[in-house]
């Protein structure tokens, strides 16, 4: 058994929308549709997979999105994120004039999620860490038997979130990182929201936000 996974960019904010599927089964899940959605049909398509949820690692528009039409087009379930984030959510109409998008719908989740659950993709399972700072409610998804990371906006290669909008807090979003995410092991791939992969080790060395240096 293996986990698989590719990234379609989509929206104006090139968002890592990440595809993930079981290689046994080929069921799938779609992780971020910020929109864009016949790419990633056509993504999905193309590999032959069988989409059976979408999973949500926070609320911000240019990750949820496309959600409402994708999940009401093939009657899929929603997991993520924290509840902590359902603000967010609500106020999918006042995001759209934010960031001058076109309106889209709002959804209701099927399932929130908290440290310590599990989430399944076919035959696959991966841990949800719950990793505030970015925004209150945001989670990322961990597949231990590859060492893969799906961290959203949590951190980048070179860089970590922006925690200037509502309810995000600086100091929690180090703490997130270094509490749960270092722990996982530096040899841990990951995806971010934007830009590309990176390991763990890689940022602990040299991302000037997080880097164990500047913290002596």
């Amino acid at each position: 058994m293996s986990l698989q996974f590719h990234t379609v960019p989509v929206t104006p904010f090139q968002q890592n929308c990440t595809l993930l599927w079981c290689e046994d089964s080929l069921r799938a899940a779609v992780v971020d549709p910020g929109g864009d959605i016949d790419k990633i049909l056509a993504a999905v398509e193309e590999r032959g997979l069988k989409l059976e949820k979408i999973l949500l690692t926070h609320g911000h528009l240019d990750h949820v999105g496309g959600t409402a039409e994708l999940s009401k087009q093939l009657q899929l379930p929603i997991e993520g994120p924290h509840e902590d984030d359902a603000f967010w959510i609500e106020q999918l109409a006042l995001q759209t004039q934010m960031f001058g998008f076109p309106p889209v719908e709002t959804f209701t989740l099927d399932r929130w999620l908290h440290q310590g659950d599990t989430v399944t993709v076919g035959d696959e399972t991966l841990e949800v860490h719950h990793c505030p700072g970015h925004t209150p409610g945001h989670v990322i998804l961990f597949h231990r038997p590859t060492n893969l990371a799906l961290v959203g906006d949590v951190l980048f290669a070179g860089s970590i979130g922006r925690t200037d909008f509502p309810r995000g807090d600086h100091d929690t979003l180090i703490r997130s990182i270094k509490e749960k995410l270092w722990p996982l092991g530096d040899e841990v791939r990951f995806v971010p929201g934007h830009g590309p992969m990176s390991t763990f080790g890689h940022e602990r060395q040299t991302n000037p936000f997080v880097a164990d240096k500047r913290f002596g």
